[in-house]
């Protein structure tokens, strides 16, 4: 049941850490968003700025909703979440497409646009957390493992359709994650990790100019798409313009609202997946280094939430959440300094937009349901 009176229980140390992200997401989206006439306007006038701000606070309400709830409530729903995830992930496909790719739903009346497979990845938290405690001592068996594996394939070749590789990579890695904290076959788990290793290992390789990309892509082309290979392509503009973009930063930064290269536009995305570089621009190395305390010490507080969660359920659950926080950092962060290459994954909390936030701020107030009941039996 729902319960607010628990609240006084709720892991304080997180609240002032998500407030301060959200507070840097409020200064950069207004900082790129804003036009040439707008310098004297105030910040909240900003309509970027005040939809980021709309979408916090319906953030901090599923906060609350999901903090006051019992977690071991999903698991009732999450099989049918997981069914409805994957209908509206197959809807998708027939809807007209925005941007030349099928991700959203647009909902007129509202005014918003919908993006399922944000909220895949939470709901394949739930549902494998539910599955994998339901297995019991079976849970190390390779009929479990490859079960699991199932569940993950269908969503992730749906979202690898859209096509989406960011959120498929973020689903692959929150999986890994699960079955290895889950107690899934060793075996299984560690031959998975280092398949998905590699990859990753010779993608970095090609951004690092040890394996030559012209040759890679000659290869890549029997597998994957032309505008696949381009992504992989060290020297594309976006990959240019946001190492740009970081190194002029320099220690300092330029300032707020006074960088010259964002400022002119030239960084693509600026306010929703180039929001790290164009942060560093105006507050240098020094604003970098805050960002990443502030995101490293949300990460550390969610793995200590699963440390001492009271069950099984419980700690598969916080794992999951918190390899999601970490992944979407990681992945973020790596492309925008030229390892990795740009799929369109979101800085949490820092990114413009409606369902990430609402996503992420949802998988927080999980992570506090789990930290307030550690102790309730």
């Amino acid at each position: 049941m729902w319960e607010y009176r628990l609240f006084n229980k709720l892991d304080f140390r997180t609240v002032p850490i998500i407030l301060a992200i959200m507070a840097i997401s409020l200064l950069i989206i207004g900082s790129t968003t804003m036009a040439a006439d707008q310098e004297s306007v105030s910040l909240l006038q900003l309509p970027f700025v005040r939809n980021q701000c709309k979408w916090f606070g319906i953030g901090f309400l599923f906060y609350a909703f999901f903090a006051g709830l019992d977690y071991h409530k999903l698991r009732q729903f999450a099989w049918i979440g997981y069914v409805l995830i994957l209908f509206l992930l197959l809807g998708l496909f027939f809807t007209t497409s925005i941007r030349h790719v099928h991700r959203w739903y647009q909902l007129p009346v509202l005014g918003i646009m919908f993006q399922p497979s944000d909220f895949a990845k939470l709901m394949m938290v739930i549902t494998l957390s539910s599955f994998l405690e339901r297995e019991g001592l079976n849970v190390s068996s390779k009929k479990t493992f490859f079960m699991a594996l199932f569940l993950f394939f269908i969503p992730f070749m749906l979202i690898l359709k859209q096509p989406d590789l960011g959120s498929a990579l973020v689903l692959m890695a929150m999986t890994i994650g699960m079955l290895y904290f889950g107690g899934a076959n060793p075996f299984l788990v560690k031959t998975m990790s280092i398949g998905v290793s590699l990859v990753l290992s010779i993608s970095v390789m090609v951004f690092l100019g040890i394996l030559p990309y012209q040759q890679m892509s000659a290869l890549g082309s029997k597998v994957l798409k032309s505008y696949q290979i381009e992504r992989f392509n060290p020297s594309s503009y976006h990959h240019e313009s946001a190492k740009t973009s970081l190194a002029l930063g320099k220690i300092k930064g330029s300032g707020w609202g006074k960088s010259i290269y964002m400022g002119r536009k030239y960084l693509p995305a600026a306010h929703t997946d180039s929001v790290f570089p164009a942060f560093v621009e105006e507050f240098g190395l020094m604003g970098a280094f805050f960002m990443l305390l502030l995101l490293f010490s949300l990460i550390y507080c969610s793995f200590q939430t699963t440390a001492v969660a009271k069950d099984h359920f419980g700690q598969v659950l916080a794992a999951g959440i918190s390899v999601y926080l970490t992944v979407h950092v990681i992945i973020n962060i790596g492309m925008m300094c030229g390892f990795l290459p740009i799929t369109g994954v979101p800085l949490l909390l820092v990114s413009y937009g409606g369902s990430s936030v609402v996503c992420t701020m949802s998988a927080l107030g999980i992570l506090q349901s789990i930290y307030i009941r550690r102790f309730m039996f």
